[in-house]
């Protein structure tokens, strides 16, 4: 009977020697799992702050262009003869922004609403000034180069109107006439002599 225990014991200390190692290769693969989690959770952070510093730049620029339209439109009496004061700026979640060049234009398109009548401005606007890591944190100066105010004025079902109004620190091509002191930027020629 002893003999059959110390047997026992021998077989079951030489099957629980094997598994040692084992153990140990275990403990390597949880490293080697572990140093990969923290890669690609690494990875993944970097991802979503990238992202999200992106969404706040746009939602600065955003913000400035909507502003510089704003004043422009507070400035213009057909659109506040149209919809009313004061006007304010809709959510910016129900804008569109489209950004080109290396952020230096940009094709906005933001809801407006005024105590008479609600509307859509769309502007095209070009930023002056340096790019830099940082620029971000900076107010940009934007301007504006066409700029169209939708408007829509309920009324009873005769009343109702849509004004199309174009605000612009220029006058139209056909109203300067080939003209050089109307203010218009003059195109140049194609030939140069």
């Amino acid at each position: 009977m002893v003999g059959r225990r110390i047997i026992s014991l021998l077989k079951s200390r030489a099957a629980a020697a094997p598994s040692l190692p084992s153990k140990a290769t275990t403990a390597e693969e949880g490293k080697t799992k572990s140093w990969g989690f923290k890669v690609v959770s690494g990875a993944l952070l970097c991802l979503t702050g990238g992202v999200a510093l992106s969404a706040l730049d746009d939602l600065t620029i955003y913000h400035g262009c909507s502003s510089k339209a704003m004043e422009k439109a507070s400035k213009n009496q057909a659109i506040i003869d149209a919809i009313g004061e004061p006007i304010a700026r809709g959510p910016w979640y129900n804008a569109s922004l489209a950004v080109a060049h290396k952020r230096h234009s940009v094709s906005c398109t933001f809801p407006v609403s005024g105590p008479q009548g609600t509307g859509i401005f769309q502007l095209k606007a070009v930023r002056n000034g340096e790019d830099s890591w940082f620029s971000f944190l900076r107010p940009r100066d934007w301007e504006i180069l066409i700029m169209e105010a939708l408007l829509h004025v309920p009324g009873n079902e005769e009343k109702q109107q849509t004004f199309r109004i174009s605000v612009s620190d220029y006058p139209s091509p056909s109203a300067c006439k080939l003209s050089t002191d109307c203010g218009c930027p003059q195109s140049e020629s194609l030939e140069k002599k």
